[in-house]
Formats: structure tokens, C-alpha cells, sequence
């Protein structure tokens, strides 16, 4: 009996676009180095008048220009290039969103080291980068505080929508810690909504340098406190009302996770809360697509850590003493989890 439904016709067109798939980043990382899509967003429409504006060859921008309207993030029509609405969105550095910034953490050598042989970190099933295969967990590494710098502008969105979910407005005197604050966008937002909050940010001493300048151009340096040092290590104190567990977890196995738990929980005063912000994907690991893929991530930059369920991540609370675990679901790639004391 022949079947209703084609053939799929197999052609090497997506094998090739896969092995030619760094070219996508580096014309990315490219043109928000050249500050291309401002140009173009100026009304620099030619690519001579792009070239001028970008100091740049006509040549050259015309062919990146080409390559990323292919890519769909510019238009062209009758010669004139455009910008595609999440390019104006997010890559025009005039744009209140413009978050260009953060090719400067995840294009960096740091990232990019442990894709060079993915095949022996497969093999062996932890990172090669660093002398001792700490990957990016080496003490006071320079890569957290790129971190800290670039990727503060795709923060900002998340952590107002964190301050929501809290209710930072309603005004009632907390004490948050702040682990892994990097550039300490999260606790500052509670402190911008939450005049009666008082912030104690842990990271690296040179991570901290650029949280405490964020602190104070939003105004809450008063109520900003630093914690410099290993956050397995610190001593973080005790009475928080709120613990912000941002992006940190993913670095380590599940035993060191719930190790630290139980600190965060010791850590928490009597019906406190963990706020945990992570790449959660599906139990079948394999959707939604960027938490899915950002364990291929985890895998070629730390010795052991992983992108893990809202199930593996219930376990380990529940674990670590907590009582509940809640997940919420965020308009950004990344997932919230509240887990009470």
C-alpha cells in the first residue's frame, strides 16, 4: 500500500549549514562591534553610508549586511537595508532593550575554549578548560567579571519580573542575599521596588566592583552590602527573608547543589524563600530548544554541572530541608522556582 504522505527528500544543505554555523555568531559579534545595526537604525539605508558611519569597507559591510539579512535579521529591498523588529529591538544600541553587549561574555575565549574539542570533553564528561579542569569556576576569574559587565542588559527584564512575583512593592523590611550577584541587577531591583530592603550581594571581590557601581547609579548604595569570596565558602550570616539563586546552581552536581542548599537554607529566617532563576528544561531534556541546548553549554565549561528538571530541582530543595517548590513560568528563556523554608 503506498502511503499518502512524501518522502522526505535528504539533502546535506543543513549538515552543511551546522558545521558553517560559528559563521552565524561571528557575523553577530561582528556587526555589534562595528555598531551596524545603530547605523542602519540611524537611517544609514547604502551600505557606502553604512561603511562611513561604521568605519568600515563598503565591501565588507555589504557583504555582512547580505549574510545577515539571509540570517533574518536585517531586510533589504531595492538595495536599502532594514532592521528586522528584534534587531530594532534588541541590537539598535539606541533601544531601551539593546542587549548587543552580551556577544562580549558569550563569544569570549573563556566560552568559546571548551567547544574547541568538544569530542574529549564528551569522551570524559567534565571541561578541559583550566589548569586543573575547573573550567569557569577558577577562583576570581577575569570571565565572571565580563559577565558582570555585558550580559547586564538581558538581566534587567527578568529581574523586574522577579521584583513582580515577590511583591518587592508591598514595602516589608527584608534582608535578601544576593549569591552570585555578578552585576547585581536582581538585588538591586528589589531594593529600587522595596525602599525597606536591605541587599547583601556575594560573588568574586572583582565581580563585586561592578555590582556595587550598578548599586549606586540605581541609587540604593545605602542599602547595598558586599559578601567578596567563594559563596561555598562565606560566611553569609543568618535571618534572610529572601535568598536570589540566580543562574548559579547549573555550575555543580547534584550532591554539591544540595551541599549548598542546606547553607542557604541555614541561611534563611523562618519562612524565607529561595529564588531560583535557571535553564529548565522539559523531562525529555529536549524542549523547550535554549534550556534544552544550554546543558551542551554546562558541559563544555564546568567539571560537573548540568541543566536540570523542575523534578531534579524539587528533590534537591525538598532535600536541603525546604518545604515546597514552585515553578513560574517567565516570558524570557529562563524559569523561576520559589522554594519555601
Amino acid at each position: 500500500m503506498s502511503s499518502s504522505q512524501p518522502t522526505p527528500h535528504a539533502t546535506p544543505e543543513r549538515i552543511f549549514e551546522l558545521i558553517n554555523a560559528h559563521t552565524n555568531s561571528s557575523a553577530l559579534k561582528a556587526a555589534v562591534e562595528l555598531d551596524i545595526f545603530t547605523a542602519i537604525g540611524e537611517g544609514n539605508k547604502e551600505p557606502t553610508s553604512i561603511a562611513r558611519r561604521c568605519n568600515a569597507s563598503e565591501r565588507g559591510v555589504r557583504i555582512l549586511c547580505d549574510f545577515l539579512t539571509v540570517s533574518g535579521l536585517l531586510t533589504k529591498q531595492n538595495g536599502a537595508y532594514g532592521l528586522a523588529p528584534d534587531a530594532a529591538m534588541f541590537l539598535d544600541r539606541r533601544s531601551p532593550a539593546a542587549m548587543g553587549s552580551i556577544v562580549g561574555f558569550l563569544l569570549a575565549p573563556a566560552i568559546l575554549d571548551g567547544f574547541k574539542d568538544l569530542a574529549t570533553i564528551v569522551r570524559k564528561g567534565t571541561t578541559q578548560i583550566g589548569p586543573k579542569g575547573e573550567g569557569t569556576l577558577q577562583a576570581e576569574n577575569p570571565a565572571w567579571v565580563e559577565f558582570a559587565l555585558s550580559m547586564a542588559p538581558m538581566m534587567a527584564f527578568p529581574a523586574e519580573l522577579i521584583a513582580g512575583i515577590v511583591k518587592a512593592s508591598e514595602g516589608k523590611k527584608w534582608k535578601v542575599l544576593d549569591i552570585a550577584a555578578g552585576h547585581g541587577l536582581y538585588g538591586i531591583a528589589l531594593a529600587r521596588h522595596n525602599p525597606n530592603a536591605e541587599i547583601f550581594a556575594a560573588d568574586w571581590s572583582n565581580v563585586l566592583e561592578v555590582a556595587k557601581e550598578n548599586a549606586a547609579k540605581a541609587g540604593v548604595a545605602s542599602r547595598y552590602r558586599t559578601l567578596p569570596g567563594d559563596a561555598f565558602q562565606v560566611e553569609f550570616g543568618t535571618g534572610y527573608d529572601i535568598v536570589l539563586l540566580t543562574n548559579f546552581l547549573h555550575h555543580f552536581d547534584v550532591p554539591t547543589c544540595e551541599k549548598f542548599l542546606k547553607k542557604v537554607h541555614a541561611a534563611l529566617a523562618p519562612g524565607g524563600r529561595a529564588v531560583t532563576l535557571e535553564f529548565i528544561p522539559n523531562e525529555d531534556r529536549i524542549s523547550p530548544p535554549v534550556a534544552a541546548k544550554f546543558s551542551m553549554i554546562v558541559l563544555a565549561t564546568t567539571p560537573s554541572g548540568d541543566a536540570y528538571t523542575f523534578a531534579q530541582y524539587q528533590k534537591m530543595f525538598a532535600n536541603a530541608g525546604f518545604t515546597s517548590t514552585k515553578f513560574h513560568e517567565l516570558p524570557v528563556p529562563q524559569q523561576l522556582l520559589i522554594s519555601e523554608k
